[in-house]
């Protein structure tokens, strides 16, 4: 008799616990500095050129997050909690779609709450969360469009209004920040591709086959390519009211130009920055705040979780690896019969979302350009480590977890601007030359 199918349970529930105790630790010292620290200088006066509508100001980058961080300020005030509270909302939706895409691409729970728990830690995600910049919004609205991508692949029934949600969040990504290029054109490449490879006579037309039965190609280019442009555009909106500095205001080519020319242009260098081989090795810390402030020592330093980050890129080697001896059937020595396009897919996210800083016309780059490919370095460790587990290696999946947990809670002070005791109390956690 044939055995009754395996069918793993949804850990909806955990996913839902593991955001709120990442809301709430995001909550600890919040208005901690009182002032502006690191790139919140930039940002809140843009934010705040927003609900003026008078003047734009930081026009080097697209406008939704500003003005997300602008909707802050207007509900809470134009005040510490104002200016962070919504990158504490978006983070926490970065955590949880991060976790939900790992469920619905790998159909596990071990993979979805291990990814909860390294991309929880990984340092990256829970700074950003906790100070007005730009790249938390970018990040939460790509995770968002990888879980609805991922859910459509396996739940073909949804797939049209999964695929109308990730086309606005890819459109609101790159309105975020233009780092998210790259990965935005991603699915629409995927679907392109996989129904290539299912053969259809009429390719552009044909509603059968991989990877959404009941959709047709160009179904899918409204919905992954024409609606992200669309809503890319709309969140332009401010610029009929205010006059672009030393910009065209006729239109949204007078100011991509002039976006373009601040983005590539050569800045001085910078005691922080770094290059993309410092960052896989997690060489180069970035101090966003380490001074006298609120009637104490205070720091936020900015550097990977040191065992997420190493542990990171060996998963990542055996997730593309194993994921591409997948393809033509090829034992992985797992148990794995079918193609791991999870594995893949989290290899090919973090190789696009690195190489373009490798490419990138930009004289002067730091650790913080790392944090997409970090959240494909984590969910990939995630995997890791589930495979761990269950081919007996226990104690050192146990080991990898706890000891990410561990380095999170040691780092906390100064992830979290507590107090110091002493200005050299940062020997505690800068531990190279290259965290000083």
């Amino acid at each position: 008799m044939t055995a009754v199918p395996d069918h793993p349970r949804d850990p909806f529930g955990w996913n839902c616990v593991i955001a709120i105790g990442f809301f709430l630790a995001c909550l600890v010292r919040l208005d901690t500095p009182a002032s502006p620290f690191f790139d919140e200088v930039h940002y809140l006066p843009a934010a705040r050129a927003v609900l003026e509508l008078e003047w734009a100001t930081n026009v080097e980058h697209p406008p939704l997050a500003k003005q997300i961080i602008a909707l802050g300020i207007a509900i809470f005030g134009d005040e510490p909690l104002g200016w962070r509270i919504m990158s504490v909302v978006f983070g926490t939706l970065a955590l949880f779609a991060s976790m939900r895409a790992m469920w619905f691409a790998s159909q596990t729970r071990a993979a979805s709450l291990l990814t909860g728990l390294f991309v929880s830690t990984n340092f990256l995600l829970f700074v950003h969360a906790r100070i007005a910049m730009l790249d938390g919004f970018m990040v939460a609205f790509l995770m968002l469009a990888a879980w609805m991508f991922a859910a459509a692949l396996r739940e073909n029934e949804t797939a049209r209004w999964r695929f109308a949600i990730a086309g606005v969040a890819l459109g609101c990504a790159m309105a975020a920040k233009w780092n998210a290029i790259p990965l935005a054109v991603l699915p629409g490449l995927a679907f392109l591709a996989a129904r290539w490879a299912a053969g259809r006579r009429r390719l552009v037309m044909s509603a059968r086959g991989w990877p959404v039965g009941g959709m047709t190609l160009w179904e899918a280019a409204i919905w992954l390519g024409v609606v992200p442009l669309l809503v890319y555009a709309a969140t332009y909106w401010p610029y009929l009211f205010w006059q672009v500095r030393s910009g065209d205001p006729g239109g949204l080519i007078g100011i991509h130009q002039q976006m373009l020319a601040l983005q590539t242009q050569v800045p001085e260098a910078h005691p922080y920055q770094s290059q993309w081989w410092d960052w896989t090795i997690n060489r180069r810390a970035i101090w966003y705040l380490y001074e006298v402030v609120d009637g104490a020592q205070r720091g936020v330093m900015l550097i990977g979780n040191p065992v997420t980050m190493l542990a990171g890129i060996v998963a990542l080697g055996w997730c593309a690896w194993t994921g591409w001896l997948s393809r033509n059937g090829t034992n992985t020595g797992d148990g794995v019969g079918a193609v791991s396009w999870d594995r893949i897919a989290v290899a090919a996210v973090f190789v696009v979302s690195l190489a373009l800083w490798i490419v990138a016309p930009k004289a002067v780059q730091f650790y913080f350009h790392y944090f997409l490919p970090a959240m494909a370095l984590s969910a990939a460790l995630a995997l890791g480590v589930e495979n761990l587990y269950l081919r007996g290696n226990r104690a050192v999946a146990w080991l990898i977890g706890l000891g990410a947990l561990g380095c999170f809670a040691y780092w906390f002070p100064i992830l979290t601007a507590a107090p110091l005791d002493d200005p050299q109390d940062f020997l505690k956690w800068a531990w190279t030359d290259g965290w000083r």
